[in-house]
């Protein structure tokens, strides 16, 4: 298995819509870097937040998730509280081909930060905005910028086609759109 380069990136994007929208080099000028970079691409995290609140004391229940446990925001900067947690997606839209793995890593600036960023991985014939789950591990409020960079995303292409890819068992999240909560 082996990581796929800049040029392998830039062709899916463009031939295959594997990345929508693409933005085929790496914008940073008084931005938080996106693009497409020598070895991934870096996501701009959209405008659409879910930010986790307590103020019904509820409890988190992967089988039973209450929506209420969060309070929505659409905004060009939000405001994680200290010691929380936010969703929120990418810009972009993905669709993975059958023999490719993606893997998701916070960017650097972020991190130096006390924000943690975590996405699972990407499987195979996935497609959708891709929900970004973003912990402020610090003891003071922390601001996320929408419509620049967040995470960096990891192309790993396999030596051969899996026999099951996640359209073929119809997953719960496939074609995603939007900030997606948990589902049974």
């Amino acid at each position: 298995m082996g990581i796929m380069p800049d040029s392998w990136i830039r062709e899916m994007a463009e031939t295959k819509g594997m990345i929508e929208p693409f933005v085929e080099t790496q914008k940073r000028e008084g931005v938080i870097s996106y693009g497409v970079s020598s070895y991934g691409y870096d996501a701009r995290v959209a405008d659409e937040f879910k930010i986790f609140t307590n103020v019904d004391n509820a409890l988190v229940d992967p089988k039973r998730f209450d929506g209420g446990s969060f309070v929505d925001r659409k905004t060009d900067v939000c405001i994680i509280p200290p010691n929380s947690f936010a969703l929120a997606r990418t810009v972009e839209y993905f669709r993975i081909p059958r023999d490719v793995l993606v893997i998701c890593l916070g960017k650097s600036t972020y991190a130096r930060c006390g924000l943690i960023v975590n996405v699972t991985p990407l499987e195979p014939e996935w497609e959708g905005h891709v929900t970004l789950e973003i912990s402020n591990t610090t003891p003071l409020p922390a601001k996320v910028y929408a419509n620049e960079g967040l995470c960096q995303f990891l192309f790993l292409k396999g030596d051969s086609v899996c026999e099951v890819s996640y359209a073929d068992k119809s997953g719960k999240y496939m074609g995603q759109r939007g900030v997606t909560l948990p589902r049974l």
